[in-house]
């Protein structure tokens, strides 16, 4: 099962894995994602880090409370959606395309 694997390098490769790593996230700061609701009436932008950065409401949209609050949430889970998937995506480069979430 360890046939080949040098385990003087382990620290070594494990050290050059955390540096990628941190170099990763702070990549993930500048990227930026936008989702969009309502046809366009909301958007919701957020940075690689999951951190919400901006949101545009259609003026029209002020005066219906519930169907903001509505396009709101929606909007918001589908912007995390694509920083979680970013996040992946972004991991399973670092792992040379091995997929370490399991599943094909």
């Amino acid at each position: 099962m360890f046939e080949g694997l040098d385990l003087k390098n382990m620290g070594k490769m494990m050290e050059q894995m955390q540096d990628k790593a941190t170099a990763m996230q702070e990549q993930s700061k500048s990227v930026q994602m936008t989702a969009k609701g309502g046809g366009g009436m909301i958007e919701v932008t957020a940075n690689g880090m999951g951190e919400v950065i901006d949101i545009t409401i259609d003026d029209s949209m002020i005066e219906d409370k519930s169907s903001l609050q509505i396009l709101l949430i929606s909007t918001i889970n589908d912007v995390m959606r694509m920083v979680e998937d970013n996040k992946k995506s972004q991991a399973m480069g670092m792992f040379g395309g091995v997929n370490p979430f399991g599943g094909a």
